[in-house]
C-alpha cells in the first residue's frame, strides 16, 4: 500500500471516530428508573453530553487532529500522533465508567428530584439502563488512538505535508552583483537667451568687463 493511500485512510478513520464522538454527545446514554420513595415514577433520561461533558471537546479535538495529520510534515506528524494516542485514550476514559457512579446521572437524579448527596441519590435509584452510545463512544476513542498508533509506525512512508506550512529561509546568493544604479532620466535644462544677458549683468557688478576677452 502506498504512503498516500495510508495517509488517507489513517485520516478517515481518525475522522470517523470524531464524528462518532460527536454524535454520541447528541444521544440518550442512559435511563434512570427510581424507587417509589424518590416521588418521581417516570424515568430519567441522560444525554452522552450530561453523562459526559468532556467528549464533545474530545471528539472537537480529534477533528483537529485530523487536519494536523493532514498538513504536517513527517517530524511534526510523530508529535501529532503522540497527541493523538493520548486524545484516544482521553476519550476512552471518558466513555467508560459504571453508570450508577457517574456524575451526570447523579446530577440529572438531584435535578429531576431535588435531592443531592451521593448517598441519597443512590439509595433512589432502582435501575440504570444503557443504550449503545456509551460503547460506541469507547469505540470512537479506541478509533483515534488506533489510527494515531498507525501514524507514528507508517508516517515514514507518507508524502511530504503542504508547503504552504513549512517554513521559508531566504538566502542571498554569494557573489551576487549589485544592481546597477539607475540613470537619471532627467535632462539638464535648456539655457535661455536671457540668460548669458544676465550673467554679464553680474560681472558689471562686481567689477569685471565681460567684452575686455
Amino acid at each position: 500500500m502506498t504512503g498516500g493511500r495510508l495517509k488517507l485512510i489513517t485520516i478517515a478513520v481518525v475522522l470517523v471516530g470524531a464524528i462518532l464522538g460527536l454524535a454520541g454527545a447528541t444521544q440518550t446514554w442512559f435511563t434512570v428508573t427510581l424507587t417509589k420513595a424518590s416521588g418521581h415514577p417516570a424515568p430519567i433520561t441522560v444525554s452522552g453530553s450530561d453523562a459526559s461533558p468532556a467528549l464533545t471537546a474530545l471528539s472537537l479535538a480529534a477533528l483537529a487532529l485530523a487536519l494536523a495529520f493532514a498538513i504536517a510534515g513527517r517530524v511534526a506528524r510523530i508529535i501529532v500522533g503522540i497527541i493523538g494516542v493520548i486524545l484516544g485514550a482521553c476519550i476512552v476514559f471518558a466513555a467508560a465508567g459504571d453508570p450508577k457512579n457517574s456524575a451526570g446521572v447523579r446530577a440529572a437524579i438531584s435535578k429531576a428530584t431535588g435531592i443531592t448527596g451521593n448517598a441519597s441519590v443512590h439509595r433512589l435509584t432502582d435501575h440504570v439502563s444503557a443504550s449503545a452510545w456509551p460503547t460506541l463512544a469507547i469505540v470512537a476513542g479506541v478509533l483515534v488512538a488506533l489510527a494515531s498508533l498507525a501514524a507514528l509506525v507508517t508516517g515514514g512512508r507518507w508524502p511530504g505535508g503542504s508547503r504552504r506550512y513549512q517554513a521559508v529561509h531566504f538566502e542571498e546568493a554569494v557573489g551576487q552583483a549589485s544592481p546597477a544604479p539607475r540613470k537619471s532620466t532627467r535632462t539638464q535644462p535648456e539655457a535661455r537667451p536671457g540668460d548669458d544677458a544676465v550673467d554679464d549683468w553680474d560681472e558689471l557688478t562686481r567689477g569685471d568687463d565681460p567684452t575686455a576677452d
